[in-house]
């Protein structure tokens, strides 16, 4: 069964505890009001994905959900759950994400099982020297109220979703690569810890969505196309993080394009990719589609900025699929929010590397560049125009010449030698007189064509 993104009035679970022989429940995004506990899952002997994420459940995580032997999907992030884990967990278990919830405690063993994907992003799990061996890798700085910097010591960061190569943006900015491995419920920080990335979710009916994608082709509406010729792409909740930021006033610049759905004339362009963009919790975007945004080109540059405060040193970047759009073209698994690059710059322009002063800087070259091309443009163009205009007038004065000779007849026409020999080269003799041009010769017959004057 699956049921998600309602709105409206809250429901509890009470509807769904007698359908103990279900082997998928999804109820995503459902305006659920409950206690987990409510739900005697033990009895659900076939089920094997229970979504119950991004509602208000409260309660504690109970060994007998865990411990479910047929279990091997299970969300309940974005809730308000609390208390401390089970020791224990079923064997079947591939995927637990209790991301944004309320937990705390230590860490328990199994976080760091082979073949688990594992999410406690945003909880209040105690950070101390006993767990530290079993604490997953920048686990810690994604924590509520647990900073993992001494100090924040970053202004500025960027990121190419999906890329694999640090790049150099026309803002001057240097576009850290993303490629991590992030499937179904997990979660990346850099070494540096000066950035993460979250995923949550599964795509439905298929067993090979992408997460990354990739394409080859040049993209218009942007001087840095190798930015976006990839992309991550999530099925639920995609979130990024800055870390270790300095508080103040920040510029948020997203960029998007759509690689899969086509601007052509087939039924693969009927695909829609709708989300909503958070920042900082905020809902700035509802609904967005990138191809709303290019009038349905794909391979289209958009761009989004946005403003934001930053007062505990941490920025939250949330893309979240509210369940709208198309799921299936051109493949099962192509669905939710997609992006691909980002970059985040404080206003005084004092961080290392910091793309906001670097992007003025840039946008006056750009500028600059612009205005001399333009004006190249017009001189050639009016150059066109002149050498088109006197064209014309030439054309003109030899149609008018060519009127008068088929009235009085053409004039003859000698050579200078013909005229310097009948002249006796110019001979002092011959001259007949001066004019205002100089000397006038008299000259003898030019080829027969004259007589004597």
């Amino acid at each position: 069964m699956r049921i998600g993104d309602l709105t409206g009035e809250l429901s509890s679970l009470a509807f769904v505890v007698n359908m103990t022989s279900l082997y998928t429940l999804d109820l995503r995004n459902s305006r659920i009001s409950d206690n987990l506990a409510s739900v005697d899952f033990s009895k659900f002997v076939n089920l094997n994905y229970l979504d119950l994420s991004f509602n208000s459940i409260t309660g504690k995580v109970t060994p007998n959900l865990l411990n479910l032997n047929p279990l091997e999907f299970l969300f309940l992030g974005s809730n308000n759950l609390s208390g401390i884990l089970p020791d224990m967990i079923s064997p079947s278990l591939t995927t637990i994400d209790l991301s944004y919830n309320m937990l705390s405690g230590r860490y328990p063993s199994w976080v760091n099982m082979n073949n688990l994907h594992v999410n406690l992003v945003w909880n209040n799990f105690g950070i101390d020297n006993s767990n530290n061996s079993i604490l997953p890798s920048g686990l810690n700085c994604l924590q509520r109220d647990t900073p993992c910097f001494d100090s924040p010591s970053y202004s500025s960061f960027a990121v190419d979703s999906g890329g694999s190569r640090p790049i150099r943006g026309s803002d001057n900015s240097i576009y850290e690569p993303d490629d991590a491995s992030l499937p179904v419920a997990s979660y990346y920080v850099t070494n540096s810890t000066r950035w993460g990335v979250s995923n949550i979710g599964r795509f439905m009916d298929s067993s090979n969505g992408s997460y990354i994608i990739y394409t080859s082709r040049r993209f218009t509406n942007t001087l840095d196309s190798e930015l976006f010729q990839t992309a991550r792409m999530s099925p639920s909740s995609l979130r990024y993080y800055g870390i270790g930021l300095k508080n103040g006033m920040y510029s948020v610049v997203l960029q998007f394009a759509e690689i899969f759905f086509p601007d052509d004339q087939t039924w693969k362009s009927m695909g829609k990719r709708i989300f909503n963009i958070y920042i900082q919790g905020d809902l700035k975007e509802t609904d967005f589609d990138i191809k709303k945004q290019t009038n349905g080109k794909s391979y289209t540059a958009v761009q989004r900025q946005y403003t934001v405060e930053v007062t505990n040193n941490f920025i939250d970047i949330h893309l979240f699929w509210a369940g709208k759009g198309t799921c299936c073209i051109p493949d099962q698994g192509f669905y939710g929010p997609s992006i691909s690059a980002l970059s985040v710059s404080s206003y005084d322009g004092n961080g290392e590397g910091d793309p906001g002063s670097q992007r003025n800087s840039t946008t006056s070259r750009t500028g600059l560049v612009v205005g001399v091309v333009v004006c190249v443009a017009i001189l050639g163009f009016l150059a066109l125009a002149g050498a088109f205009v006197w064209r014309q007038k030439r054309r003109r004065l030899e149609v008018e010449m060519e009127e008068l000779f088929s009235i009085v007849g053409r004039p003859n026409v000698f050579s200078y030698g013909e005229i310097k020999s009948a002249a006796d080269s110019f001979s002092d003799s011959n001259i007949l007189g001066r004019g205002g041009y100089g000397p006038v010769y008299k000259v003898g017959y030019i080829s027969n064509k004259i007589k004597q004057l």
